[in-house]
């Protein structure tokens, strides 16, 4: 069959079975066109279609096409629809779409830098300035752990092991997760921790990792200030928790499941299912090293 044969056909029923009006059938039909021409593109078969390739499916419409909140909960309620339909024919055991969570319209969906646009990002900081070198390793850590902007302001120096390419974060409600991070990131927390913050910290003890020139903690107010001036240079327009938001993004295109990022994030506000699994720290290791793909090369772009 076709997709123009299984979209008259869903056309049809959609008037006579379900007796929608003539212009909320075409709208869903031209959801499930859309939708159709992305699995044909994938090469993914109809009939292997689960939740999370419909997830993938969505990513792409939001960071590709730029598609705001409302087309996406157009999309969602139109590839239900079908779901409804191919279930009903057989062609689908069940309905996955009925899985997905429409954005609510009062709320816009979080911004998304793409992968370049963070490599544009990160490579406008001046790196022969030492805090220059601190910036980056700051920024380069929010972005390959997802890290809240006030997580990383608080992150203590016993909490970074290094050797093992782990942090424990303390973040929403006083809850402590354990988060992966890659090889640039590693890379670029060495060159920090060894050639410039002991000459910023001095004789003081501070248990913060990130300290702004005078040798204290750096404050959320001094990163975000540090962010906009790198925000003007990339000529992009962000926010650090974009990062976060970028982060979470990425590792859904690349085919982590959301559960695994609902755990590295500390309760993602991206997640479009309340379920809950805890994860083991093995498993988001791994799952962070296969499917995250920003800068796991050590940063040799």
């Amino acid at each position: 069959m076709t997709i123009d044969d299984l979209l008259l056909r869903f056309h049809s029923d959609m008037v006579s079975v379900e007796r929608l009006s003539e212009n909320s059938a075409a709208t869903y039909e031209e959801c499930a066109k859309l939708f159709l021409n992305w699995l044909q593109n994938e090469e993914i078969k109809l009939a292997s279609v689960t939740p999370q390739i419909l997830l993938s499916y969505l990513v792409w419409r939001r960071t590709e096409q730029k598609c705001d909140e409302l087309t996406i909960a157009k999309d969602i309620s139109g590839i239900r629809s079908l779901g409804s339909y191919l279930v009903r024919q057989k062609l689908w055991q069940e309905n996955h779409a009925m899985l997905l969570d429409r954005p609510k319209a009062s709320r816009s969906l979080p911004k998304v830098l793409s992968i370049e646009q963070v490599d544009a990002l990160l490579g406008s900081i001046d790196m022969t300035n030492p805090l220059g070198v601190r910036d980056r390793a700051l920024f380069e850590l929010i972005y390959s752990c997802g890290l809240r902007i006030s997580e990383a302001a608080t992150l203590q120096v016993s909490n970074l092991h290094l050797k093992e390419r782990l942090l424990i974060v303390r973040g929403k409600g006083d809850k402590e997760r354990m988060v992966p991070f890659g090889d640039a990131a590693k890379q670029r927390l060495v060159q920090y921790l060894d050639e410039v913050r002991p000459s910023l910290v001095g004789n003081k003890i501070v248990g913060e990792v990130f300290v702004n020139y005078r040798g204290e903690p750096m404050s959320r107010k001094g990163i975000w200030k540090n962010f906009k001036s790198l925000e003007v240079k990339a000529g992009l327009h962000a926010k650090v928790h974009t990062l976060r938001h970028s982060f979470a993004t990425h590792l859904l295109a690349g085919g982590m499941d959301l559960r695994s990022v609902q755990e590295l994030l500390g309760h993602s506000d991206l997640a479009t299912t309340t379920i809950y699994t805890h994860v083991g720290d093995k498993q988001l290791r791994e799952g962070h090293k296969e499917y995250f793909p920003g800068h796991n090369d050590g940063g040799q772009k």
